[in-house]
């Protein structure tokens, strides 16, 4: 009876033996990486794209020449690079979540036809590529999305919709001064009382007007920063033109620089600024920084040594 009892807990202690080591030695689920494979919607080499299109409501068409972004719809406008190269870069790394139908046989369900926002892509060998951006997901976080010619849907994350919807305010570049503030050499302040003017030298910056003395060059270089850095305010684009009419003269800045001579008139009106520049047709309103560095006195740009 006690043999019988040896040999059962024998087995036992192997059965358990056997358990333990292949518990230790197998790997858990949560350890073995897994597999996935996303699904590409689009390949795009954003340097063999030569012409993109957003249709929402007004298609905006943007072409490259001479290197340069250019607006050629709905009006010719010089283009933001920086805008038009995120479109870019959306497009070239555009993934799917996930293949909602393969083959879809009613796409208004999910906001694809009409879509909500379509983007043709052109390239160098005018091979055409076409995005359509439709409803959010019920779930939130993602939005559908297809291709011309391809039957399948896909989600794609919000954020995607986002940065390609772009309007023409969007793309459009909004700098009135297209000089670099470090080659503008000369700057005169056509103003009432009286004008003043400086000239860079090797050393900084001289007043030439009213009185020839040392400028304080950080004050100079402020007001060239502030007025090559002004921007027009498209969100009030429609007001500008009556609101300069009507406004205070502030000054007029004539700058000199890589680009020749450009210049930029600035009004007050009520408690905002309005400008009108020699390179960009139309009066806009401007960041209170650009008139608060115009409306100063000669002394407020002396060299304090």
């Amino acid at each position: 009876m006690n043999f019988r009892g040896l040999i059962v807990a024998v087995l036992v202690l192997g059965a358990l033996g056997g358990v333990l080591y292949w518990s230790q030695h197998r790997k858990p689920p949560d350890e073995v990486a897994p597999v996935t494979t996303a699904t590409v919607i689009l390949k795009v080499n954003a340097a063999d794209v030569t012409q993109l299109t957003i249709t929402q409501k007004t298609p905006v068409s943007v072409e490259k020449a001479d290197g340069k972004w250019q607006i050629t719809q709905p009006a010719p406008y010089s283009a933001d690079q920086e805008a038009v190269a995120g479109v870019l870069s959306t497009l070239s790394g555009l993934n799917a979540d996930r293949v909602v139908e393969d083959k879809a046989s009613d796409r208004k369900q999910y906001g694809l036809d009409p879509p909500a926002v379509e983007v043709d892509i052109a390239g160098k060998d005018h091979a055409t590529q076409h995005l359509l951006l439709g409803d959010e997901t019920p779930a939130g976080g993602n939005v559908y999305a297809a291709l011309a010619g391809d039957p399948r849907v896909f989600t794609v994350a919000s954020y995607s919709k986002t940065s390609l919807a772009k309007s023409l305010n969007d793309l459009r570049d909004k700098s009135l001064v297209t000089l670099s503030p470090d080659k503008v050499s000369r700057v005169e302040l056509l103003k009432k009382p009286e004008e003043i003017e400086f000239d860079r030298t090797k050393d900084g910056w001289q007043i030439l007007k009213p009185k020839p003395s040392p400028a304080d060059t950080f004050a100079v270089n402020d007001l060239v920063h502030s007025l090559t850095g002004a921007k027009m305010d498209l969100s009030s684009a429609s007001d500008g033109p009556a609101e300069f009419a009507r406004g205070t003269a502030v000054a007029t800045a004539k700058l000199t620089g890589d680009a020749g001579v450009q210049t930029l008139e600035v009004r007050k009106s009520k408690t905002d600024y309005y400008a009108k520049s020699s390179v960009v047709t139309g009066t806009y309103k401007v960041d209170s920084a650009v008139g608060q560095a115009l409306d100063k006195k000669p002394e407020d740009f002396q060299s304090k040594k």
